[in-house]
């Protein structure tokens, strides 16, 4: 196939030495402007993109893809609504839990803490950090001690909830519940003793400053709640498909249920995370803009530097649109190269951020390094839009090109 004449004719422009050396120079910093641009969005959207995978992971290391609950509160027939749910296609999983407000009190402090008894013979990752084996492990409770004395049952608190208490594994606390019994007096808080089994550290604050979990059956008999449940945790194959399956769910299991999945309690966050990756892609691409007008600024000296030769081509029979194609052409070779580059250095600086810790963040920050994830809709996207802005960039220049008279040029070039 014969290469068309108006692109052998930009090609040559493009390589061809300069009477003006400052033209190459502005082309040399045209493609820098747009590689540099295309390799900080390349590189800032991965670490926005990772950063929403990351919290959309540590989320779901303390919730469930779908929660049901029934109207009015607790409820003891979970076992029958369990297996009406796992029926249903693309739930993997079910497991009653219970949730409760309670105070834990040492001897250094008291504060309020979300407790939250589940089964810990699930076998999916419920605590980020605790797989199943892990929670049987550390949520079990040995009838006795090697004394022959009871042992308390056990408690996993948050980090900064244990730091808050001044506990650590091993010690005793009280766990206080307003659930307590009747008494001449009115109603008096339970207290039970309890042994600290473990911490747990999610990176996010609202987690570990408050989160405490049991097995499911000691936070029934501290809540003197047997056989009761808050609700039950479901988990499903795709976790992107949650509306349909939970949908499924409540025509499954009856109006006297309700259900919330992760995307809806999470919604303000992932917005936020979304507004902002969309904020910084608005931003970073006006780094692309000003190479696009330096382009622009090349074409524009090089029709005039070009004005005797595009006369002549005109003289020959090249049609105005030959002539816009010539500049189109070479614009878009430039925008061309400096996505190129800019797009393999952008995804060498995340392969080198993915594989290497180089950037080490304060502990104030839920990650220890910047996260990254690299996907390849992301990557398209950016890399069309670097090449539609320089693409249009070239249309000024090459219409002012094709407007040209060859009588006036030849006669006064």
């Amino acid at each position: 196939m014969d290469m068309p004449y108006e692109f052998f004719i930009a090609l040559r422009y493009l390589k061809a030495k300069r009477k003006q050396s400052f033209i190459s120079l502005i082309t040399i910093l045209s493609v820098a402007g747009v590689a540099v641009g295309v390799m900080a969005l390349v590189v800032v959207i991965a670490v926005m993109s990772g950063a929403e995978s990351d919290f959309r992971q540590r989320i779901l290391g303390f919730q469930s893809h779908i929660t049901v609950l029934q109207h009015g509160g607790h409820f003891s027939d979970y076992d029958f609504v369990s297996d009406l749910i796992s029926s249903v296609p693309g739930v993997i999983e079910t497991s009653p839990y219970i949730s409760s407000q309670v105070l834990l009190r040492t001897a250094y402090g008291v504060s309020g803490a979300s407790i939250r008894g589940i089964n810990p013979d699930v076998s999916v990752k419920i605590i980020e950090g605790y797989d199943s084996a892990k929670l049987r492990e550390k949520l079990k409770t040995p009838p006795a001690s090697e004394d022959g004395k009871p042992v308390l049952p056990p408690i996993i608190l948050g980090q900064d909830l244990a730091m808050n208490i001044g506990v650590s594994e091993g010690d005793v606390l009280y766990l206080i519940s307003p659930k307590g019994m009747i008494s001449p007096m009115g109603q008096v808080p339970s207290m039970r003793k309890y042994r600290v089994a473990g911490t747990f550290k999610s990176g996010m604050y609202e987690y570990d400053a408050f989160f405490a979990y049991m097995d499911i059956q000691d936070v029934q008999q501290a809540l003197r709640m047997p056989d009761m449940v808050s609700g039950l945790d479901v988990w499903v194959k795709d976790m992107y498909q949650v509306a349909p399956i939970k949908k499924a769910i409540l025509d499954k299991i009856g109006t006297a249920y309700w259900a919330q999945d992760w995307m809806q309690i999470n919604a303000s966050l992932f917005s936020a995370l979304k507004l902002e990756k969309a904020a910084m892609f608005v931003i970073l691409i006006l780094i692309v803009l000003v190479a696009a007008f330096n382009i622009a600024s090349t074409l524009i000296m090089l029709v005039m530097e070009k004005t005797k030769d595009i006369a002549i081509l005109k003289t020959m029979g090249a049609s105005d649109q030959s002539i816009r194609k010539i500049f189109v052409y070479q614009g878009t070779f430039i925008g061309m190269i400096g996505t190129g580059i800019g797009v393999s250095m952008g995804l060498a600086l995340c392969y080198i951020l993915m594989n290497w810790k180089i950037i080490e963040l304060p502990s104030v920050y839920a990650f220890s390094s910047l996260p990254v994830l690299l996907e390849f809709q992301d990557v398209i996207i950016i890399a069309i839009s670097a090449l539609a802005i320089c693409f249009l960039s070239t249309l000024y220049p090459a219409h002012q090109a094709a407007k040209i008279d060859p009588v006036e040029a030849i006669r006064y070039g």
